[in-house]
Parts: C-alpha cells; structure tokens; sequence
C-alpha cells in the first residue's frame, strides 16, 4: 500500500464519489475502490468510437483498393526453421 497526498478538493471530490457508487452498488465503497472504478471508467475503448467515424462511398473505394493492392503484393517470409 503506497499513500498519496491529494489536495483538499480532489478529496472530496474522490469521497463524493465513493458514495455514488455505494449508493448505485448498495455496499460498501472504499475511497481506494472508487479511484479504481474511475480510472476504469475512463479509459477509452474501441466501442467508444462506435458510429462516430463517417467515410463517403469514394474515401471507401479508395481504401478497399489500397488494402487489395497491399495484400496482393504482401509475400510473408517462409520460415527456414
């Protein structure tokens, strides 16, 4: 176990949180426990860019050439083992 110092605002703020969460989990919440499901939380996922990213019928033509030209030269390395 390692201690942190933190400023009086970020406390709080951490405190508030834990008792959010033992209000939405309905147990016991450490403060250590709510700073792990806040990083949790916070990191970015691929489903996070679900339906954010737009391409016209073009870009997408463009892109499927490219990949068919690159896969049709792409000659992997016949292991010599």
């Amino acid at each position: 176990m390692a201690t942190v110092k933190v400023s009086e605002k970020n406390y709080e703020k951490l405190n508030k949180r834990a008792g959010t969460l033992r209000s939405r989990l309905k147990r016991p919440v450490s403060v250590d426990e709510a700073l792990s499901i806040m990083m949790k939380e916070s990191e970015v996922k691929p489903s996070d860019f679900f339906a954010t990213f737009s391409m016209s019928d073009e870009e997408a033509r463009s892109v499927s050439e490219e990949l068919g030209e690159f896969w049709s030269r792409w000659n992997p390395r016949k292991d010599s083992s």
